[in-house]
């Protein structure tokens, strides 16, 4: 097997054959997806980190990742020896990819890459700063794909239905609200391409990304038509008729470029640039008006419908179940039969396994044990697994896919005796957990305005974390899912940050990090509802939708406030009575004790 070194040589040559002097490559497949399958790792056969998010940029003589907080720590470990360097996105003096581009590049020079894995906003840009510089782009070149001898093939695994008592809204309703919001927007055809868009509206599901329930294709819609592009040999005949009875027009996958080069000049196409690539939009015919704006999917995906709500409450019982007997397991057997984080791992899976319903994990599983735990999304792997040990804190952070929804928990584990350090810090992490979750806010506030629920013990203490509060959860898609999420700044190039809407399903998973030490991170899913209404206006509460105790052999209850004590035990018996029906006698003695009131 040829080294990063290796490959990155082979790159420059097929560079310079193409007249290319700079060359760009994402992460992203052709549908902007943040979780992609084999065919399309080409980031990370060039340069061997595998975290989810992550650009490459290679010259002649330089070759750089940029990466963000989540992956500081592994992206370094991964990136050396291999002549790549480290760009920490968000650091003071750091310039982002495109900084880096544009100042680096000289007159007359060429920057190279597949614009079929670009989204539109970044290609644009990126011609007219190069433009500006006297440079200019080809935006046709998969190199890595060139010098790639043993590619995997593009996936085609079979599309399957989810039914309407999960989804909770048929295809043909969800297909006229699209229609609806197009004819408000005053907009005549709307090109989708995100995965989980496309899964949600036709009511459609598969397994083309690992852990992500998606079919490959793209789709365009407008008042009289629906074409989607998808490879016909993973629709069966219940599928295909489905599709074809709710008015959908079935087309090759590639064949979206034709179709929009056939667009009639004057038709105004919404192409949400941050979705939407530079190669799709490159292709539209001269007169053909892009509209960059918001995926109209977007929003109505992320409101759960009551069907989809009663659902995922269900899929969180299950998922407690299976945690809190894992849990039970774990705190029993510490220190008495060996473990080791995959073998920990393996263990909860067997156990979400028994659940009704269960599908698959939902992300690779993070196991990490001691100072893999301040990695914050560290993967154990045959190399890097190490023993789970009667002492310091173990980091789970774990999700599933039932056909009643998604989950997505992380819990910290006390293996044993914990040092002071560690005891402080488990309990402000919780602390702040617990605030973002208790928060009562106006209708009208985005998750920049509640960031700082959860960040507030930890700022208090000069201490931060190097990642979001919390993000958007779908329904049997991705577990990543946008438009809502709490942090405290505006990512750039992002359509994000809206409203928190009633509905809507959102993380809560403050943490801290400390290198080579440990990390503590608590994660539970809130629901968005309604609180009361009077004359200041309408407010806003969560339901913690997560059923899985917190370590409270981990919390100092004197550094809790009397309200943070009773929130806390209001969960952990709502905890208790939920899960106590589905536990044997030693667990159900067990979870008493975990449950207890401090």
């Amino acid at each position: 097997m040829s080294t990063i070194r290796q490959r990155i040589s082979r790159l420059r040559a097929v560079m310079q054959e193409n007249g290319v002097d700079m060359y760009l490559i994402e992460t992203d497949d052709f549908h902007c997806s943040e979780y992609t399958g084999a065919y399309f790792k080409c980031r990370e056969y060039i340069s061997g980190f595998t975290g989810s998010a992550g650009t490459v940029v290679v010259t002649a003589d330089a070759a750089g990742l940029w990466t963000d907080g989540r992956y500081f720590i592994a992206a370094a470990q991964q990136l050396e020896d291999t002549g790549i360097r480290l760009y920490k996105m968000g650091q003071p003096g750091v310039p982002t990819v495109q900084q880096y581009i544009v100042n680096t590049i000289r007159e007359g020079q060429c920057l190279g890459f597949d614009g079929r894995t670009v989204n539109a906003r970044a290609g644009r840009a990126l011609v007219r700063a190069l433009e500006a510089k006297g440079a200019h782009v080809n935006a046709k070149l998969d190199l890595v794909g060139e010098i790639w001898e043993d590619r995997p093939p593009l996936s085609h695994e079979p599309a399957w239905i989810l039914d309407k008592a999960y989804a909770g809204r048929s295809r043909e309703d969800k297909i006229d609200l699209i229609r609806r919001i197009l004819k408000e927007r005053g907009r005549d055809m709307l090109v989708v391409t995100a995965l989980d868009d496309i899964g949600w509206l036709l009511n459609i599901r598969g397994n083309d990304i690992a852990y992500t329930p998606v079919v490959l294709a793209y789709m365009l819609i407008g008042q009289e038509m629906l074409r989607l592009y998808i490879n016909p040999d993973v629709l069966s005949e219940e599928v295909r008729t489905a599709l074809e009875s709710a008015g959908v027009e079935l087309a090759p996958y590639d064949g979206i470029y034709a179709d929009m080069g056939r667009i009639p000049a004057g038709t105004q196409v919404i192409c949400d640039g941050t979705q939407v690539s530079y190669a799709i939009v490159c292709s539209a015919a001269g007169g053909v008006r892009i509209c960059d704006e918001t995926d109209p999917i977007q929003k109505p995906k992320a409101i759960k419908n009551r069907t989809e709500i009663a659902n995922i409450r269900n899929a969180h019982l299950k998922d407690g179940i299976a945690q809190t007997k894992f849990m039970c397991w774990l705190k029993q057997n510490a220190g008495k039969v060996p473990m080791t984080e995959i073998s920990v791992s393996e263990k909860l899976e067997e156990l979400r396994r028994q659940q009704p319903d269960y599908i698959e994990a939902s992300f690779a599983p993070i196991s990490a044990y001691g100072p893999h735990a301040a990695i914050v999304h560290y993967e154990a792997s045959p190399e890097t697994d190490i023993p789970v040990e009667a002492h310091g804190l173990l980091l789970m952070d774990t999700g599933a896919h039932y056909l009643d929804g998604t989950t997505d928990v992380t819990r910290t584990y006390v293996m044993g005796a914990l040092t002071d350090r560690e005891r402080f810090y488990f309990t402000q992490v919780l602390r702040g957990s617990l605030h973002l979750a208790s928060a009562k806010f106006r209708y009208g506030c985005t998750g920049y305005s509640l960031d700082y629920t959860a960040r507030e013990p930890l700022w208090q203490l000069g201490v931060d974390y190097n990642h979001g509060t919390g993000h958007g959860v779908g329904y049997l898609l991705n577990v990543h899912e946008g438009p809502n999420v709490i942090r405290w700044r505006q990512l750039p190039g992002r359509n994000e940050g809206a409203i928190m809407e009633p509905g809507m399903v959102t993380s809560d998973e403050p943490g801290v990090y400390f290198e080579n030490e440990f990390g503590i991170r608590h994660e539970s899913l809130l629901l968005c509802r309604k609180a009361e209404k009077n004359r200041c206006g309408q407010f806003m509460e969560f339901e913690t939708l997560t059923l899985v105790p917190y370590d409270l052999d981990g919390v100092d209850p004197s550094l809790l406030t009397e309200e943070e004590r009773h929130f806390l035990n209001d969960y952990h018996r709502k905890v208790f009575e939920s899960l106590a029906p589905f536990m044997t006698a030693d667990e159900l003695e067990w979870l008493a004790h975990a449950t207890r009131r401090i």
